[in-house]
């Protein structure tokens, strides 16, 4: 496995975020950092903003909590959602395995309330 190329700055944060401020953060706009969150956590991924800019391939998941689709391994936008409830166990671990990921390489920053 690759060692990642970038690390967290600072202890995470447990901001609120609504959904609609972190749509605010979906890359689109080049003064705002990129936010996506997994299972309620926001996590800065904007040490990475080229893969999750408007058009490119993660772009789906920036902005929103995308729990489901990468639970399921999709870059479907339908599939783009925070509802994981209908993955099954081995979903799950590959969701559980993303949250691992991201947040050995980025500063959370948040989470997502209603």
């Amino acid at each position: 496995m690759m060692e990642p190329t970038t690390a967290p700055t600072h202890p995470p944060k447990d901001d609120p975020f609504t959904k609609d401020e972190l749509a605010k953060f979906d890359g689109s706009d080049e003064s705002k950092p990129v936010y996506v969150c997994i299972k309620g956590q926001v996590f800065d991924v904007s040490p990475k903003r080229e893969m999750y800019s408007p058009g490119k391939g993660y772009h789906i998941f920036a902005g929103k909590d995308g729990s489901r689709g990468l639970g399921m391994s999709s870059l479907k936008p339908e599939d783009a959602v925070a509802d994981y409830s209908t993955l099954d166990d081995k979903q799950r671990k590959v969701l559980d395995d993303w949250v691992a990921y991201y947040t050995k390489r980025y500063n959370i920053v948040g989470k997502l309330v209603e």
